[in-house]
This record gives C-alpha cells, structure tokens and sequence, in this order.
C-alpha cells in the first residue's frame, strides 16, 4: 500500500450499488477470502458523510498491518482505491490499495 496525504486525492461524492458491491468484493479478496465470509469479518456500510464509502460500524475494529484499524475503503475520481486507517495515535491516513500487492498478480 502506498501511503498519500487526503490533498492529492479527489474522493467520489456518491457510488453506484456495482462499486459498493465491487469495493465489498475487493475487500473480501484483499483479507485472504475468509471462511467466515466479508460480512461477519468486516461488516461494511455504505455513508455519503463528506464523501461516499464504505464504512465500518463504530463497534468494529479490524486490525490490519502494524496494529492500524480499518475503517473504511472508498473510490477516488479516478477510481483508485482507497482505505482510511487510524494508526497506533488514532490519526486518519489514507493508503491507495493495489490489489497486485496483496494478491500476488
């Protein structure tokens, strides 16, 4: 993952249900296809505060690399995408996802 500040990125106002299901979908690849399935590991709702995403419920947590919560995954303009994690201070960052890395492509 490629870590960038929020001033170069250009986030969707609203997605269509095919990018919410796609980004679900994604989601469900990037954490290894759990048995459990996307649903029960990381539920993901769908918000249009600020900017359009799917977000976690407040009462979850996934942790991902380096102690770093999960928090939500959306798309840019330019259909990059892109999660927002709370690092180890609880601060927002942004990180562009390739799938490539994750997935071994």
């Amino acid at each position: 993952m490629k870590e960038v500040t929020v001033d170069k990125l250009t986030f969707k106002g609203n997605l269509s249900i095919i990018e919410q299901m796609s980004l679900k979908d994604i989601m469900f690849k990037w954490l290894g296809r759990p048995v459990e399935g996307i649903d029960d590991i990381l539920p993901l709702e769908y918000t249009q505060s600020v900017f359009a995403k799917m977000e976690t419920p407040p009462d979850t947590n996934l942790m991902i690399e380096g102690g770093e919560i999960f928090r939500y995954v959306t798309l840019t303009e330019d259909n990059q995408i892109v999660i927002g994690i709370l690092d180890s201070n609880y601060e927002l960052k942004f990180r562009i996802l390739y799938l490539e890395e994750r997935l071994g492509v």
